[in-house]
């Protein structure tokens, strides 16, 4: 089997049927050993070690520094014997919670964190962020209010009380190969020299592979011949569920840019190698499909190439 991508795996156990037990919740927001995770506008709280960056936690006790109302306190669910809730932190500016710990882009720092832990950081803010953009219902307009622990806002005007969950936005996540190139596009906005996978959302009424070969045509001029789901990732910046595949073009085929791209290009194994296509940043599913392909034909791994450019370096 493949080894999870960032911020995914069978991490935690989410225990969905204690989310209505409200005996349990009060047990656990009364227990010591309970673990609340702070996000301040979507900034997850780390702190660095002589082995890198680690996640801060906060015991249930402190969550009131943070300005945390215990009725807004999400439960994530079980892991390592404690209970984990996530916090959402109120204010202009980052509060002091712990003298040694600052809040950082997840996006950023998430592959210098262990795995575990990054993936309750991950956790802990997209359903955060859902939450945030759920205040009021879509519906009547009436507030929502909490329940469920926080996976469920509910309607509070007693004619409508609509359920509204957790949404998240499928998006496929491409490298289209003709055997020995790959197919790789930049943004203008990106910095100089970046490039990435093809990428972009389902649609509704749009199969996975459907989506997979339209993006690819409207953004590359590129026919796809044949698509292989290749695994996935959870991508809470903000939202998405990225939903990665590989995909077969013809060595005829002549990618073109189109809005959305400044460039779009073939790369053989030894231009990556020189450098010449800076790469996602190594958390992301984008990389771990440019990864394997590169690793298959290549005696030596791609994390191990010298001349290799990534973005996402890490930062001291």
């Amino acid at each position: 089997m493949r080894r999870p991508n960032a911020f995914s795996g069978p991490y935690l156990d989410r225990a969905a049927h204690l989310r209505k037990d409200e005996a349990f919740v009060a047990q656990a927001l009364a227990s010591a050993s309970t673990v609340v995770v702070p996000v301040w506008r979507s900034r997850s709280l780390v702190r660095r070690t002589a082995n890198g960056w680690c996640a801060a936690y906060l015991e249930v006790s402190h969550a009131h520094a943070a300005r945390v109302l215990p009725a807004e306190l999400v439960m994530l669910g079980q892991f390592d014997g404690r209970v984990y809730f996530a916090a959402d932190v109120a204010g202009d500016e980052p509060p002091a919670i712990l003298d040694d710990a600052k809040f950082e882009d997840l996006r950023m720092i998430g592959a210098q964190l262990p795995e575990q832990e990054a993936g309750v950081l991950a956790y802990a803010r997209g359903i955060l962020y859902w939450r945030h953009r759920h205040r009021f219902c879509g519906v009547c307009g009436a507030p929502n209010v909490s329940t469920s622990a926080g996976h469920v806002m509910k309607c509070s005007n007693a004619d409508c009380a609509t359920d509204h969950f957790p949404r998240i936005d499928p998006a496929i996540i491409v490298l289209v190969t003709d055997g020995e190139r790959a197919l790789l596009g930049r943004q203008a906005t990106w910095p100089a020299g970046r490039y990435s996978t093809i990428a972009g959302f389902v649609e509704p009424g749009e199969s996975l592979e459907d989506a997979v070969a339209r993006e690819v045509l409207e953004e590359t001029g590129v026919t796809v011949l044949e698509s292989d789901y290749h695994s996935s990732q959870p991508w809470p910046f903000p939202a998405s569920l990225m939903i990665g595949y590989t995909a077969r073009a013809s060595a005829q085929s002549q990618p073109r840019a189109d809005e959305e791209l400044e460039d779009v290009r073939w790369f053989t194994r030894a231009q990556i190698a020189a450098g010449e296509a800076g790469l996602p940043p190594p958390q992301s599913v984008s990389f771990r499909l440019i990864e394997d392909w590169y690793d298959a034909g290549s005696p030596t791994p791609l994390r191990r190439t010298p001349g290799v450019q990534l973005w996402g370096a890490e930062r001291r």
